[in-house]
């Protein structure tokens, strides 16, 4: 094989090897971390559990959002916490069965419309971003989470993921873009989930916002008007003489 047919074959190789990696850099798949526990399937609407094992609720959910950005993450909570994407929802509880672990479940927006309670969800979400993101959410369902499916019925029961299902778990895709809202009642917490109202930013420092400090003494002598000095007029100077007009004869 000449030499240009070789270099051909080589980028042909690392073209192939290549393309795979960066094709996965765009995507996060929780299995890496929390294996797929039930799922819930019917066309579009699906629901997803994976376990987080000896995580605290809000670790699992800041863990989450440093991966993929939310539109809104809810307050922070031991009990049970929300993720909001354009997408889809997250929401973590608290294992009831086992306190040491976390349940997280990844909604998508088919699965919100047609199983949650509005109304629920409005104590974790601000009732316009659920009109956006799901369309309206009239709440046809009165589904809580996975933890309270025994008290509040899906419209389709959860069961274990078969093993092809457990090759194709649907990734979460890394946005960049974006900011997080969070409730928050302290103005100088900035943390993640802290706080209790819904899509206000607070700056570190509000004692000194908008504030302008000078130097006292400068300011004195800065308060005293001076007048510009203007040069008065002075008309130009003339000379008058007196003489004679003498004529030729």
């Amino acid at each position: 094989m000449n030499t240009r047919g070789w270099n051909t074959v080589k980028w042909i190789i690392i073209a192939s090897l290549l393309f795979p990696l960066l094709a996965a850099c765009g995507q996060i798949d929780l299995s890496a971390s929390y294996p797929l526990e039930s799922v819930a399937r019917d066309g579009s609407s699906t629901s997803y559990i994976y376990r987080a094992e000896n995580t605290p609720v809000p670790e699992a959910a800041e863990a989450i959002a440093e991966q993929r950005r939310p539109e809104q993450i809810s307050e922070t909570s031991t009990e049970r916490m929300f993720l909001v994407y354009r997408d889809q929802l997250i929401q973590i509880q608290q294992d009831p069965a086992n306190p040491d672990d976390s349940l997280i479940e990844v909604d998508s927006k088919e699965y919100v419309k047609n199983n949650y309670d509005r109304s629920f969800l409005e104590m974790y979400i601000q009732y316009r971003l659920l009109d956006t993101l799901f369309d309206s959410l009239r709440g046809a369902g009165g589904y809580r989470g996975y933890a309270d499916r025994g008290d509040y019925k899906p419209s389709k029961p959860y069961r274990t993921p078969t093993t092809e299902e457990k090759k194709k778990i649907p990734p979460l895709t890394v946005e960049r873009k974006g900011s997080i809202f969070r409730r928050g009642t302290n103005s100088n917490d900035s943390t993640v989930g802290s706080g209790g109202s819904i899509f206000k930013r607070t700056p570190s420092d509000s004692d000194t916002r908008g504030s302008i400090t000078r130097n006292k003494k400068e300011y004195d002598n800065s308060s005293k008007y001076t007048p510009p000095r203007v040069k008065k007029y002075k008309p130009p100077k003339t000379r008058s003489r007196s003489g004679s007009i003498f004529r030729r004869r």
